[in-house]
């Protein structure tokens, strides 16, 4: 059957349909943007399987397994209990570079801790050799009860260059007279650091064990930079969506300092700078409600290496932002960009991203 064309700014886009093709112009010429999985419902991580399959998660509480780009998912059991209520549910989904041997899945979520609290939480699980189960599902950290509502959990997952593993975790919608971000004894609105079983892999003075950087509202992107450095991107107010490059022991600011001002519009904290406060590498205003991160390694797309990809939640497209030509950003913008949730680095260099609008992954690289 032969299908609808759609002509949008300069591409070509077969609607609705599982491997469909399009074509869009950029800074480095024409990428193709392929459909490689439909159906999804909230989809919110990506994670990629060596034998050439993929995971992904739905914020309801779904797992999915996919053989390969175009197949039928197969629904993963013996995932944790979340609470899937307003930003809450099942988040993140990171594959550990020693999966052809440990067959691990880790998995970051919203955890619910009775009387209607919640608080994000990380586990794992070893994938069952036919891909439908985790099987022995243990969670290793969960940020102390306390928070409630259903705002800003965080929360992505980050393997480091030695094995220990970033989570990323909001201040809970606290707002700006909150400073759960700034209390050293609180997980809200910190960067979490474990070693493989759970335990602290950083350990500062007079803060909860394991908080590695404080200061932070919402970060849901984190990836690392070429040199094995941890990078983020943090959800401002209205204005001051931030990228920061992170360091242990670091305050980012929130709410103290932020480049936007409350929903209100009354200012927040004390303004913009403050010491021993750290500045972002760049920064929107007005916001664009940032969510996945990745720094493209140039396999593939050699003009891209370094450069800095994020998603946007409300303006629906991907920013490319080079860090070498003063943090410019290039918008990417199609039909599929709708909302996108979650934007990785596949392991052919191809660039794939998650629709929530279009329940879908997609995936851009040279034609």
């Amino acid at each position: 059957m032969q299908m609808p064309i759609v002509w949008v700014a300069g591409l070509v886009f077969l609607a609705g349909v599982a491997g469909a093709q399009s074509v869009v112009e950029t800074s480095s010429g024409p990428m193709q943007i392929t459909q490689v999985a439909g159906g999804l419902e909230e989809p919110w991580g990506i994670g990629f399987l060596p034998e050439g399959g993929f995971l992904i998660t739905e914020r309801d509480g779904m797992l999915k397994h996919f053989a390969a780009p175009g197949d039928a998912p197969v629904l993963v059991a013996g995932l944790p209990e979340v609470f899937a209520e307003g930003q809450g549910g099942l988040l993140d989904v990171m594959i550990p570079r020693d999966f052809a041997t440990s067959r691990e899945v880790w998995l970051s979520f919203a955890q619910p801790q009775g009387g209607g609290g919640a608080g994000t939480a990380i586990g794992r699980g070893t994938l069952s050799p036919d891909g439908a189960r985790l099987e022995g599902f243990v969670t290793l950290f969960a940020a102390p009860p306390g928070a409630r509502g259903g705002q800003h959990f965080g929360s992505r997952i980050v393997e480091a260059p030695d094995g220990t593993i970033f989570l990323t975790i909001g201040d809970r919608g606290t707002g700006p007279e909150g400073l759960d971000a700034q209390d050293p004894l609180r997980a809200e609105g910190k960067v979490i650091h474990l070693n493989h079983d759970g335990s602290p892999a950083t350990l500062l003075p007079g803060a909860l064990p394991g908080v590695y950087s404080l200061g932070h509202r919402n970060p849901q992107g984190a990836a690392l930079d070429l040199e094995g450095g941890l990078w983020l991107v943090d959800h401002g107010a209205q204005g001051g969506d931030e990228v920061n490059r992170v360091r242990e022991g670091a305050n980012y600011g929130w709410p103290v300092i932020s480049y936007g001002v409350n929903y209100n519009d009354a200012k927040i904290g004390e303004g913009q700078v403050k010491a021993g406060m750290e500045q972002p590498l760049t920064y929107w205003d007005p916001s664009i409600a940032p969510s996945g991160l990745v720094i493209h390694s140039g396999k593939a797309m050699p003009a891209w290496k370094g450069d800095v990809f994020v998603g946007s939640l409300k303006f629906d497209h991907i920013e490319r932002i080079d860090p070498e030509a003063g943090f410019a950003k290039e918008v990417i913008s199609t039909p599929e960009t709708a909302r996108v949730r979650d934007v990785v680095e596949a392991p052919d260099g191809a660039i794939w991203f998650l629709s929530v609008n279009n329940g879908a992954a997609y995936r851009l690289a040279s034609p």
